[in-house]
């Protein structure tokens, strides 16, 4: 596969065209507005300079992998794609209507994937009439730096479809497959964000504060951030989407999200990208 699409420019998206384009792939962005595909190239586009300014890749390879990359508002441009990857937000309604446009855009033998961390793929895939060609593909953040991606077979997933994607992945990318069942969080943020969740907890009761349960993770269990950290990386938001999404899934009370973290969300502290959370960023 070489043809691919992403649909959302965001953060995850723009990561995902990122890799792809590196590697040599024909990547199109599908936006929800023309200032959002503008703002996912400008992203990509500066991400890769980055990069160039590390000694990660040269110049002239930022220059030649941003030739592979088109952005648009039309998903009539996904016709000949060979593989699509979804990334837009953690709602599902929105993942169901975008896989059920997906496929009528695409062509017979194109491959769905969905990059949700913790909603189970059925249920997007029960948005298409082919949910054999629908698979799950969670990368992690920040995509161009993390080795791993979760491979997520639904109930329906065609065998082919899913070793397709393992194989572009590992083959192409350069990156570690994992396989996982269609459940709730798959591997990582099924023991992950229990953790999180419990760190919060553990601050709000008094306990210790932030600055403490962050140096004793990281010293004592030798994890490179502090629970606290990582929520604030991830986004307040998307640690709460997750722990909702496991807590619909399995109904276990210590699987239900902390208050304070759904209190914090509310307020619009979502962690470094709105410039505070459980930690004050400077924007």
């Amino acid at each position: 596969m070489q043809k691919i699409g992403v649909i959302g420019g965001g953060t995850m998206g723009a990561g995902i065209a990122e890799v792809c384009i590196r590697a040599g792939s024909d990547v199109v962005i599908v936006e929800a507005k023309p200032e959002f595909a503008d703002a996912a190239y400008e992203r990509v586009s500066k991400s890769l300079s980055r990069a160039a300014a590390r000694n990660k890749i040269t110049a002239d390879e930022a220059d030649a992998a941003l030739t592979n990359l088109r952005v648009t508002v039309d998903y009539d441009q996904l016709a000949d794609r060979e593989l699509v990857i979804e990334a837009a937000p953690e709602i599902l309604e929105l993942k169901q209507e975008i896989f059920a446009r997906l496929d009528a855009a695409v062509g017979p033998d194109a491959i769905l994937a969905t990059n949700t961390s913790s909603i189970p793929v059925i249920k997007v895939a029960a948005a298409t009439k082919h949910p054999e060609r629908v698979v799950g593909v969670h990368f992690f953040n920040p995509v161009p730096v993390m080795p791993l991606v979760e491979i997520i077979s639904t109930l329906t997933t065609a065998t082919a479809t899913a070793d397709a994607v393992a194989a572009y992945v590992k083959d192409t990318l350069g990156k570690n497959p994992v396989r996982a069942g269609d459940r709730s969080g798959f591997i990582v943020n099924a023991l992950l964000i229990p953790y999180l969740c419990q760190a919060i907890r553990m601050l709000d009761s008094g306990y210790a504060s932030a600055e403490d349960i962050d140096t004793a993770m990281k010293g004592g269990c030798g994890y490179p951030m502090g629970p606290l950290t990582l929520i604030d990386t991830i986004g307040l938001d998307i640690t709460l989407a997750a722990a909702d999404s496991l807590y619909d899934e399995f109904a276990e009370p210590h699987l239900a999200p902390p208050p304070l973290l759904r209190r914090m969300v509310d307020a619009g502290y979502l962690g470094k990208k709105s410039g505070r959370g459980f930690y004050s960023y400077e924007k």
